[in-house]
C-alpha cells in the first residue's frame, strides 16, 4: 500500500521552498526530505510551539541550519497578509511554494473571517496566500506550486449556490468540495500562468496515517474507535514519509520543469474526476474567489 517512491537525487541547495503545515505528517517529512537535498526550508505553521520543536529536529537530523519556522493561519486572511509581507520583504525569492495544509471533516466552524473551515482553509486560504506570493514566485522562474488534494475531490461537488454551507452543513461533503476546489484552482492558476516559467501541479498523496482525520468522527474521537481502525492503519494507510513521495516528486523532478496544470497520485499523472477537468466551473471559482478575499490581495 506503500505506492511510488520517488527516487529522484536531486540536491535544492540555494532554493527556498515554503511549506504550509510543516509541523506534522506529509508536510513535516517533507519539509525534513526538502532540508536534506540543501534547500532553504520555510515552515509555514500555526502551532508554533510544535513547528519549533520540528525545525530543531529537522535542522540536527538533516544538519541544515537553513530551516526557518514562521507562523501562517490560514484561517485567518490577517495572518496570511503578515506572513506574506514578511516573506516578500525578507525572502529574496520562491522556488517551491507547496499548499500542504488542510482540515478535514471538522464540526460546523467558520474561519475568522466567516468562512466555513474547510472551504476557508483548504482552498481560500491558500488561494490568497499564493496571490500574495505570486510576483516573487514568477521572478523566481523557473519555479512550481504545488497543491494537496485528495481522492475525495471525486465525492465533491462545487456548491456554487452555498458555497460557504450556511443553508445545510456536511462535514464530509464540505470536506470533498474543498479538494475538488483545490484542483480546480491548480488548472485555473496553471492556465493563467502559462509562459511565465511558473508551472502548477496538484496531488492525492493517498490515504496517509496523520492527524488529519482528527474530527472524523468515532474513528480518532474515541479510544475504542482508534484501537478498532489501528490494524486497518497499519496495513492499508501510508506512512507520513509515503504519503509524501508524490509532493516530492511534483518538487523536484527535472522532468517536470514545464509540466503544469496536471494531477498526480503514487507520483504518476492520472486523471482527476471530470467535474475537476470543467474549466468554465475552475473560472468561475476564481473569480468568487477573488471577490471574497477582494481587499485583501493589495
Amino acid at each position: 500500500m506503500a505506492g511510488g517512491q520517488y527516487t529522484g537525487k536531486e540536491t535544492i541547495k540555494g532554493k527556498t521552498v515554503i511549506i504550509t503545515g510543516s509541523n506534522t505528517g506529509i508536510g513535516m517529512e517533507t519539509a525534513r526530505e526538502l532540508a536534506r537535498r540543501g534547500g532553504r526550508v520555510i515552515m509555514a505553521c500555526r502551532d508554533t510551539v510544535k513547528g519549533e520543536a520540528v525545525r530543531k529536529a529537522i535542522v540536527e537530523e538533516a544538519g541544515n541550519n537553513n530551516v526557518i519556522l514562521k507562523k501562517l493561519d490560514l484561517a485567518s486572511f490577517a495572518s496570511i497578509k503578515e506572513f506574506c509581507k514578511d516573506i516578500n520583504e525578507s525572502e529574496s525569492r520562491i522556488d517551491i511554494l507547496i499548499n500542504n495544509a488542510g482540515v478535514m471533516a471538522c464540526p460546523k466552524m467558520l474561519t475568522q473571517d466567516g468562512l466555513e473551515m474547510q472551504f476557508g482553509v483548504n482552498h481560500i486560504g491558500h488561494f490568497l496566500l499564493t496571490n500574495l506570493l505570486l510576483d516573487k514566485i514568477k521572478a523566481s522562474a523557473p519555479s512550481r506550486i504545488i497543491i494537496v488534494s485528495s481522492l475525495a475531490h471525486k465525492w465533491g461537488r462545487i456548491n456554487f449556490d452555498d458555497l460557504n454551507s450556511v443553508k445545510s452543513y456536511s462535514r464530509n461533503a464540505a470536506y470533498a468540495q474543498s479538494k475538488l476546489a483545490n484542483i480546480l484552482h491548480c488548472k485555473e492558476l496553471a492556465r493563467r500562468l502559462q509562459g511565465t516559467g511558473v508551472t502548477v501541479n496538484c496531488l492525492h498523496p493517498g490515504s496517509v496515517n496523520t492527524e488529519l482525520t482528527r474530527h472524523v468522527p468515532f474513528i480518532d474521537s474515541t479510544f475504542i474507535g482508534k484501537l478498532l481502525v489501528l490494524p486497518i492503519r497499519y496495513f492499508l494507510f501510508k506512512t507520513a514519509l509515503e504519503g509524501a513521495q508524490t509532493t516530492l516528486r511534483c518538487a523536484l523532478d527535472p522532468a517536470l520543469e514545464t509540466v503544469s496544470g496536471k494531477y498526480f497520485s503514487d507520483c504518476k499523472i492520472t486523471s482527476p474526476s471530470s467535474k475537476a477537468e470543467d474549466e468554465e466551473a475552475a473560472k468561475r471559482l476564481w473569480e468568487i474567489s477573488e471577490e471574497i478575499v477582494k481587499g485583501n490581495i493589495n
